[in-house]
């Protein structure tokens, strides 16, 4: 049966899947989604070009779901960017195809926005589908060098996780005000997939919006189920986004400052890369993010986006991880919220 709505005209979320060759995963994820106790929803499945058939069959099998065929590949950025044009909700709920939601996890999100009603953003929690007990993440963060990284990620799930802010929020399970996604310009589409969540997280900071991690709103996350893990896509995106979002976002005096760490930092990832037997796909995609052309656009972006920031380097310095190395333990960084 279809999500219920209340009397306003449109419902109050608008929950939005982008697929691509997502199998046996997306019908998994529309039965948790028809499940959820809160129903004052829509969904969007927006589906880019897929040749598995998958979300045909799940659009036929769930008809209260508004099926969109995009016709194209248009990546993670550009499909959901399609769908928050198309939304009638309030909030926006971005759910990848492999997360599997508990039955109260719009609840969850729905009552985390109304204690925290000057909050637009908020991460959810995220479990691993394949390793019982331990996390697939807790909000998303960034080091002193620019170098971004799910916090919690392999950790154990604690018994208890504080409510608190976070960097930014993860794209597989998040809650955002849609028309802030919007007047930001939601995600940068030449992004295509990888890091774009943590490049529209770095601007809502930037414009002093923060993000905050409600560890009761829980999904589990199977993860790169249609990239692959390590996969040359997922190494070549992840590296030229990567230096775009410290390009783009990092401001002030913090940019010069932290850009001798950034360098030594990738140089450090590169060797990691290479011991892996993978440094092709990651050298590609640095050459790629300096690229004449593509980085003037970058540096353009980084004029518009630095004239409209509210935050202060030394703000934005103070919700990062300090230790420019704290990927390596996917270290767990959620600050107390001091807000209204």
């Amino acid at each position: 049966m279809p999500p219920e709505t209340t009397e306003h005209k449109g419902p109050a979320v608008t929950v939005v899947i982008v697929s691509y060759q997502s199998g046996p995963t997306l019908e998994e994820c529309l039965k948790r989604l028809e499940a959820q106790t809160f129903r004052d929803f829509e969904t969007i499945l927006i589906d880019n070009a897929s040749t598995d058939g998958a979300p045909q069959a799940a659009a036929k099998a769930h008809p209260w779901v508004d099926f969109v065929e995009a016709g194209a590949n248009l990546g993670f950025a550009a499909g959901n960017n399609l769908a928050a044009r198309r939304a009638k909700g309030r909030w926006l709920v971005l759910l990848n195809p492999d997360a599997y939601a508990e039955s109260d996890w719009l609840a969850e999100l729905m009552a985390g926005a109304e204690r925290h009603p000057t909050v637009k953003s908020f991460a959810s929690l995220q479990l691993s589908t394949d390793r019982p007990g331990l996390l697939d993440g807790a909000g998303d963060n960034v080091t002193s060098a620019g170098i971004p990284f799910r916090g919690g990620y392999g950790r154990r799930q604690p018994s208890v996780l504080p409510e608190g802010e976070v960097f930014s929020a993860c794209g597989a399970a998040m809650l955002i005000d849609r028309a802030l996604f919007l007047e930001v310009g939601g995600f940068d589409e030449r992004y295509f997939c990888y890091c774009e969540d943590v490049d529209l997280g770095y601007r809502l900071r930037l414009y002093d919006q923060p993000t905050l991690l409600l560890p009761k709103a829980k999904v589990a996350h199977v993860g790169s189920a249609s990239t692959g893990v390590r996969s040359d896509f997922s190494i070549f995106h992840g590296s030229r986004n990567r230096v775009w979002t410290f390009v783009k976002n990092t401001p002030g005096w913090l940019f010069p400052v932290t850009l001798p760490l950034h360098v030594a930092v990738t140089a450090g990832l590169l060797l990691l890369h290479w011991r892996r037997g993978d440094v092709a796909p990651a050298i590609r995609g640095i050459k790629a993010a300096l690229k004449r052309e593509d980085l003037d656009q970058v540096l353009a972006d980084r004029r518009a986006i630095q004239a409209r920031r509210k935050a202060s380097p030394g703000a934005i310095l103070r919700v990062m991880s300090i230790d420019p190395a704290a990927f390596i333990g996917r270290r767990f960084v959620i600050r107390k919220w001091r807000g209204a």
